[in-house]
């Protein structure tokens, strides 16, 4: 009896003395419990602002807020070229540029017929330098340009270790990813600043935005592109010029009988480039579609070595 009478003693003795350390602990867990509560409220009002609200409201003049001409560089992929169909659907004329225009000429033709705007097709491979400008500056001259939208070469999406790349592909991944938006941001944009007004988006991928496993390469241009768009955001943002870094996931791609099926989660380029273009004069960096930014979330809350561990189960899988 004595023995569990001394114990009861020291129990008592020893809950008295935690009882403020305990109060405090309480309330710790109160503040970070409520501070979660305010971001996870403050998460869906940024949702709720910049993906649903726009859509919501009545139609903008894309011509008289930006300009009336749109310089797509890498026009043959399937979001840039869906993107330059959304803006031509807003009346704006727009200058498709690649390395391969043989398959753009269609899309030129569809664009011109469908929505009555101008469309012109510039050959431009950066891989000759200097010289892949000269159309460019020509076809710019004289124009009132205010978009400018460089898109990541998708071609270059390959599950490769670094040393099994060919030099042909990793000069490719530099010319078509870093030089073409570096060169084309820099011709159009002095035009854009002297009007005080325009719009620069550049777009590249949520997927390779964290380090990923057998992708180093094209991790580092998604890096470059998005930490250009917001160093230029910061340096011509106070002079009129909205500059957006979109940040898309898994969009479908196109095979043979057409775009792949999609879903809420995949979009189709189309359904993408509506609400990326929705975005546009909110938001200097997201991903352009609700379902990705609840996707792009999840991977920030994510530790580096499980988003490593993942990426590598995916790229082996596929």
């Amino acid at each position: 009896m004595a023995a569990v009478d001394s114990f009861q003693l020291l129990y008592r003795e020893i809950a008295r003395s935690c009882s403020c350390y305990m109060e405090t602990l309480a309330l710790v867990g109160a503040c970070y419990t409520a501070s979660k509560a305010v971001m996870f409220m403050r998460d869906c009002y940024s949702l709720i602002r910049l993906h649903f609200i726009p859509r919501l409201v009545s139609h903008r003049d894309l011509s008289q807020q930006y300009g009336q001409w749109a310089l797509i560089c890498g026009a043959s992929e399937a979001i840039a070229k869906a993107y330059a169909e959304e803006l031509a659907r807003h009346g704006i004329c727009v200058i498709l540029i690649s390395s391969d225009i043989s398959n753009l000429a269609d899309t030129a033709k569809a664009i011109s017929d469908t929505y009555g705007v101008e469309a012109i097709l510039i050959a431009a491979d950066f891989s000759q330098g200097p010289s892949a400008c000269k159309p460019i500056k020509d076809a710019i001259s004289g124009k009132d340009i205010g978009f400018i939208v460089n898109s990541m070469d998708g071609s270059l999406d390959l599950s490769q270790g670094f040393m099994d790349l060919s030099e042909s592909v990793v000069w490719d991944t530099i010319n078509r990813n870093i030089v073409a938006a570096t060169l084309v941001t820099r011709l159009a944009l002095p035009n854009m600043v002297d009007r005080g007004k325009g719009a620069v988006v550049h777009i590249s991928a949520g997927h390779c935005l964290c380090p990923t496993s057998r992708k180093a390469a094209l991790s580092a241009s998604t890096a470059f592109l998005d930490n250009f768009s917001r160093s230029l955001h910061y340096e011509y943002g106070h002079r009129g010029v909205f500059v957006q870094s979109l940040l898309p996931f898994r969009v479908s791609s196109q095979g043979s009988e057409g775009y792949s099926p999609v879903g809420w989660l995949v979009p189709s380029p189309r359904v993408y480039a509506s609400h990326a273009l929705s975005t546009l004069g909110i938001s200097h960096r997201t991903t352009g579609y609700w379902p990705h930014t609840i996707q792009f979330q999840l991977v920030q809350c994510m530790p580096e070595w499980v988003w490593m561990l993942g990426s590598r189960i995916f790229t082996r899988a596929t």
